[in-house]
């Protein structure tokens, strides 16, 4: 068929299917409005794919058979290692073997419009989109466009890195088989839980990080993570800087490494490196500067958006540039992304029936307050790293009255859980209000703590409720009320 022009008009444009993109859609149809979502990949994003659901299946096969060899009488059955072709075929379901059907069906069901392309902002309220069906679409939004594209991977200046084959985080949590040797650059989220996934796949690992592991986390924390990579046979070598790296006759690289502590340069060799440095938002070749938001003086490209995830220095009369999840560059995490979503999605439909104007109140269903005080997150190695709201270094910064209370996770249900459980716990107090700021957690399934401690810092809940609410008995959230206690409640 000769490729055609085709001319369409919808109420809201969402540029990017991931998770974020999809429920902005679903949130503005539930508002009555209609809308088109620009996808040139997968319909899912970055998360169902290559991500969050892969790379925790990677993950969580391991964790599950070390908690059985920490618990006496499970782990005089456990006779076997890890099966590293059925852990990567269970990964393979999770992301549907990279196929989109019921995806593309949850967009139809929901009434959400679907074209496969790339798409450009071409004006106010104008979207381009080069089809993957060879058609180009100018399409026109009556009230908004949302950028909802993710981000991309940082490439670190490391000479001679341009070119090589080396993975990225898609291509490791895709992986078909696992290396003998990997190499991984980054001692951030994603980086830590890779080395320790494939590190119980059965490869010899070696973590390189040019500063700390989990440096945004308290050093209690982290440091029972490294210690629960390096009994995993991982090779951490920390404030260690990648000079270069070459590729060799065999298929190997050669990195040469600098330590920043003594000067001492060393070489490492591997059949893999996974480059893990970092993600910046996806706003290239989106076309911002149609409409004056361009990148200036050499700065990489980037938005400032408002609690509804208004784009500001968009022009026009009206509010409709908006930018959510790792598009806006505030927090790279999908729940966030998602809430973000939502917010967006309920404050565009609520602009577009006259129901909201201006900013809205704080903690009002279109406002993305959470993003300042609340953001949740966890990091699913083994032990696990859990942690909301700020660190007492950020209260402080942030002007707060703050004080912490911290201990280790030494409690009848920790005991019971595993054979020598080791965990860390803290909470961070404004001492004005007497209330949570935030809360930390490591050790084993920690995570599942995270949420209650979640509430407590969104609803503010003052510590002498908070003694009210009684952990069951035994249980690891025991350590709720040691915290207290220590805290002098």
């Amino acid at each position: 068929m000769t490729p055609q022009a085709l001319e369409r008009e919808f109420d809201v444009i969402v540029i990017g299917a991931g998770a974020v993109g999809e429920n902005v859609a679903d949130r503005v149809v539930q508002g009555g409005l209609t809308a088109v979502v620009v996808e040139a990949e997968l319909v899912g994003g970055e998360c169902s794919y290559w991500a969050c659901m892969p790379s925790k299946a990677l993950l969580r096969s391991g964790t599950a058979l070390h908690g059985a060899q920490t618990v006496p009488g499970a782990e005089e059955a456990v006779t076997r290692t890890l099966d590293a072709a059925a852990v990567l075929k269970r990964r393979d379901y999770f992301t549907a073997n990279w196929q989109d059907d019921s995806q593309v069906k949850w967009l139809e069901d929901t009434g959400i419009e679907l074209i496969r392309g790339r798409g450009r902002l071409t004006g106010q309220r104008a979207v381009e989109v080069a089809g993957l069906d060879g058609n180009t679409y100018q399409l026109t939004a009556r009230h908004a466009v949302v950028l909802a594209t993710g981000s991309t991977p940082n490439r670190p200046p490391i000479a001679g890195l341009a070119g090589l084959p080396v993975w990225g985080t898609r291509e490791a949590t895709s992986a078909k088989e696992i290396p003998e040797r990997l190499a991984v650059l980054g001692g951030g989220v994603a980086g830590t839980e890779l080395a320790q996934a494939f590190a119980r796949l059965g490869a010899a690992v070696t973590l390189v990080a040019r500063s700390g592991l989990l440096g945004s986390f308290p050093a209690e924390a982290s440091e029972l993570v490294a210690a629960g990579l390096r009994a995993d046979g991982v090779e951490i070598r920390l404030n260690t800087a990648t000079q270069s790296i070459r590729a060799n006759d065999d298929g190997t690289f050669t990195l040469t490494l600098h330590d920043q502590a003594s000067g001492g340069q060393t070489t490492a060799t591997a059949d893999k490196v996974l480059v893990s440095t970092g993600r910046h938002p996806a706003l290239d070749g989106l076309g911002l500067e149609s409409v004056g938001l361009g990148a200036q003086d050499g700065q990489p490209l980037e938005v400032a958006t408002d609690s509804t995830g208004l784009v500001h220095g968009a022009p026009g009369e009206e509010p409709w540039l908006y930018a959510v999840g790792d598009a806006a560059g505030k927090n790279y995490f999908t729940h966030q992304g998602k809430y973000e979503a939502r917010a967006t999605g309920d404050a565009i439909a609520a602009r577009a029936k006259g129901e909201l104007q201006g900013a809205p109140p704080a903690w009002s269903r279109y406002a993305q307050t959470a993003n300042q005080h609340a953001v949740p997150s966890v990091v699913f190695t083994d032990p696990e790293l859990a942690a909301v709201g700020r660190t007492v270094e950020q209260a402080r910064e942030d002007g707060y009255n703050a004080s912490s209370v911290e201990l280790p996770i030494q409690v009848s249900g920790s005991s019971l859980h595993s054979e020598n459980y080791e965990g860390w716990a803290q909470l961070v107090v404004d001492e004005d209000r007497g209330v949570l700021l935030g809360a930390t957690f490591a050790g084993p399934d920690v995570g599942e703590l995270l949420h209650a401690a979640t509430v407590a810092v969104v609803g503010e809940v003052p510590l002498e409720r908070l003694w009210h609410a009684v952990p069951s008995y035994p249980t690891v959230s025991e350590v709720w009320l040691r915290l207290l206690e220590k805290y002098g409640l």
